[in-house]
């Protein structure tokens, strides 16, 4: 009768473990998780050629929705391969005049264009740390007027 209820308080261990480990994977459901809002916008009114801000701190796992705002009177692109490479991209929305959807884009995404007076949002979660230091604006003669910057992810 001891080994019987030894053998049970043993199972009856195991199958706590193992609850208790299958319900921490449950709580790391990524698509439960609520958007941290990241603004960046690609230049300004007066033709500055600057990402603001322009550097970037994120953390693997997280959910973003890092919203591109170019209120420049020119086009901008946000480009970086390190950083493609660094999350995975749930989407891309492009949102029409009244802030309503009209378009998602969706797989892997190494630039977003932008034109003057737009925004485009950027759902992603980033699965890769490490220091990114290749993020620029692709038109001839931004990035080397300034329109370069870092990302951070941790």
């Amino acid at each position: 009768m001891m080994v019987s209820n030894i053998l049970t308080t043993s199972l009856k261990v195991q199958l706590l473990i193992f609850l208790s480990l299958s319900n921490s994977f449950a709580l790391g459901d990524l698509t439960k998780q609520e958007p941290i809002e990241v603004r960046i916008e690609l230049g300004d009114k007066t033709g500055t050629l600057k990402f603001f801000p322009s550097t970037l701190e994120l953390e693997t796992g997280k959910l973003y929705r890092m919203t591109l705002i170019n209120y420049s009177p020119e086009k901008h692109y946000f480009s970086s391969d390190g950083f493609s490479q660094s999350v995975f991209t749930r989407k891309v929305q492009v949102n029409g005049a009244n802030g309503k959807p009209i378009a998602e884009i969706k797989g892997n995404i190494r630039e977003v264009e932008v034109y003057p007076g737009n925004k485009v949002e950027w759902w992603l979660v980033p699965v890769k740390a490490g220091e990114i230091k290749d993020l620029k604006c692709t038109i001839p003669g931004h990035a080397e007027a300034g329109m370069v910057g870092a990302i951070t992810i941790k």
